[in-house]
């Protein structure tokens, strides 16, 4: 049987008088991927952000395994250490090598000891493709390495759940695909991941399932081999006619 790891129960957010979430109903089992795409403004990145409660919902329910979001707080840091979360930005701390920036968290948070968090940082640097970049800065890192750095920062924290919000939009073309790369072996590994994405390439091949939104609606939902060849929606195959032309 499915296991759900996170549900959301007609979730709803307002930015002022901006209804950018409408009444959203997800769940998303263990070990599932879900590429969620659509035009911008559609609210995606708004939906993943309050995943982790980095942006408040307004109406509605979040579930994470089983608990409800909490408010503040330690239960909250908590909760951000079993959800990874990768942004556009890569965000790493500029000042600290790649393997400083992966092993913080553990230390930190988790309380691990040095050895420990710098041996697993380490595996997880290798297993990005980066071990060799490991006592660089930030600065001296492509973009496409930066944000492999940081997928390794977030796995470090030995999450239950994995959020991506666009990792590959700031990217210049070249580096899109060994992030993606990275991105669809932890989904074969079985990690559960919600994707915000416009790389249909990836949706198709690496979600079992897509969710389009439009107009901070949840607009339909199906698997990629479905979805891409029989959409349902209007909103969805108007999409899609502009988005696969190129």
């Amino acid at each position: 049987m499915p296991e759900p790891l996170i549900e959301l129960d007609s979730v709803n957010k307002w930015f002022g008088s901006l209804h950018v979430l409408r009444d959203i109903n997800l769940t998303v089992d263990r070990g599932e991927v879900v590429v969620v795409i659509g035009p911008s403004g559609s609210g995606k990145s708004t939906l993943c952000r309050a995943i982790n409660r980095l942006e408040t919902i307004d109406k509605g329910t979040i579930r994470f395994d089983g608990r409800l979001l909490p408010e503040e707080g330690k239960a909250l840091a908590k909760l951000r250490s079993e959800v990874g979360m990768v942004f556009q930005s890569f965000n790493l701390f500029s000042h600290l090598t790649i393997l400083d920036n992966v092993t913080l968290g553990p230390i930190k948070v988790r309380r691990e000891s040095k050895e420990v968090a710098r041996d697993r940082g380490m595996a997880l640097l290798e297993r990005v493709g980066i071990a060799d970049q490991a006592s660089k800065h930030p600065a001296q890192l492509s973009g496409g390495q930066q944000q492999r750095a940081a997928i390794a920062r977030a796995l470090a924290m030995q999450p239950k759940a994995m959020l991506f919000d666009e990792p590959t939009s700031a990217l210049d073309p070249e580096m899109v695909g060994e992030v993606l790369d990275v991105m669809t072996s932890l989904a074969a590994e079985g990690m559960t991941m919600i994707v915000v994405s416009h790389e249909m390439g990836f949706a198709r091949h690496a979600a079992r399932r897509v969710v389009f939104m439009a107009d901070g609606e949840l607009v339909e939902q199906a698997a990629p081999a479905e979805f891409f060849s029989n959409p349902t929606s209007e909103r969805a195959r108007d999409f899609l006619s502009k988005v696969l032309q190129h």
